[in-house]
């Protein structure tokens, strides 16, 4: 939305603006409390920035004054119904992609980092060996 729009929204309409992102940004938040840390801190995910003016833009432009046939709004309106499906599906632990800060944890990620998931060794057979020695301890512990 065009600067001068903005600051016409905001002499016309004061305080909108501000009750129109607390009120998305709740909504936001709710969705992702089970696996995010919400509500997120300065510095704010340039992501959830984003979803945020892509939700409100077209409730300021509603606000402001449009043509309901405008295509501008329309397509505004199908950025907010993508930006939709993007929180719900950053909100699936299963199939989520956003690197976001995790609940209950002090990373400032999401994304898990695994280690190594094999290993080599001179022979082949090295891992039967191997796997027989710690066998041998465990039935002489047990």
């Amino acid at each position: 939305m065009p600067r001068l729009d903005v600051d016409f929204l905001e002499a016309h309409e004061p305080g909108f603006l501000d009750a129109t992102l607390a009120s998305y940004s709740a909504e936001i938040n709710v969705r992702l409390k089970k696996r995010y840390a919400v509500p997120f801190t300065q510095p704010y995910p340039e992501t959830v920035k984003a979803w945020l003016a892509k939700l409100v833009t077209p409730e300021a432009y509603r606000k402001r004054g449009t043509n309901p046939q405008d295509q501008q709004l329309a397509l505004v309106e199908k950025d907010r119904d993508r930006i939709y499906v993007l929180v719900q599906e950053s909100a699936d632990s299963n199939t989520g992609l956003f690197d976001l800060p995790l609940n209950n944890d002090d990373s400032t990620s999401a994304v898990t980092k695994g280690g190594p998931l094999g290993y080599s060794e001179q022979s082949p057979y090295a891992w039967a060996d191997a796997q027989a020695a710690a066998a041998r301890g465990e039935d002489r512990n047990g």
